[in-house]
């Protein structure tokens, strides 16, 4: 049976420089091939030990367009496009016109048209916040309140993406689609989906990225798989 590929969007992105130290997470199109890359790698240690070495790339393995692949489901939540002003100055912010909204936008675009993946959108709180940054706070209490634009941040939560993450795994478990789910993602939220596949039989496997996951996710998963990229490539757009 297949392999699905569950892939918590904010946190690869936030992980990426861990993985693919030789690619830009600002670049859509490195993005898009980065996550073909990290499906194809743990198709191939999956099959490595198969005979005809399905996980090949080098002999011509195209993860894609194997079988062995279901889908890769990636959330995610659209950029924040609201109005708003910076906490200090007051000066005017239009969100949708920022540098990180149009790189979302265009990761966003590149995933939907990538082979057998599948792009799930939940949504931010609207409800905005500025919260100041921990350098910030700790700078204030050796020198003195004097607060800074800079200093602070939008404040925003997810919203939906758990619940999308978790209708998928249920969705797979009960129609028995697969028989391995490999979930990129570090927050306890997921624990309830990666409890569920298991109870339904299917062999969870945790991605972290480098990253500290949560202890009960950890205890929930049927081990711990991490794909790094440490040699730089010239094949970008082979894979997609």
């Amino acid at each position: 049976m297949p392999t699905a590929i569950v892939i918590d969007g904010a946190y690869f992105l936030r992980r990426f420089g861990y993985s693919f130290p030789h690619l830009d997470s600002r670049d859509p199109h490195h993005v898009a091939w980065a996550v073909g890359y990290l499906a194809g790698w743990h198709l191939k240690v999956r099959h490595l030990s198969e005979p005809l070495a399905k996980g090949d790339l080098a002999a011509g393995f195209i993860p894609t367009e194997s079988p062995t692949l279901y889908r890769t489901f990636f959330y995610d939540c659209p950029p924040l496009t609201k109005r708003l002003h910076y906490p200090i100055s007051k000066r005017p912010l239009d969100l949708a016109k920022t540098e990180m909204a149009r790189q979302r936008l265009a990761i966003h675009r590149n995933l939907l048209t990538a082979r057998k993946v599948a792009l799930r959108l939940g949504r931010l709180n609207e409800d905005v916040n500025w919260r100041p940054k921990p350098d910030a706070m700790r700078r204030w209490l050796t020198e003195g309140f004097n607060p800074r634009d800079e200093d602070f941040e939008i404040d925003v939560i997810q919203k939906g993406v758990d619940m999308r993450l978790g209708l998928d795994v249920a969705a797979m478990a009960f129609k028995k689609q697969v028989d391995q789910i490999v979930m990129v993602a570090g927050d306890g939220d997921f624990v309830p989906a990666a409890k569920l596949a298991r109870r339904e039989g299917i062999d969870v496997v945790l991605d972290p990225m480098g990253g500290k996951a949560a202890s009960d996710l950890l205890d929930h998963a049927d081990g711990v798989r991490e794909c790094r990229m440490t040699q730089p490539t010239e094949n970008i757009g082979t894979l997609e």
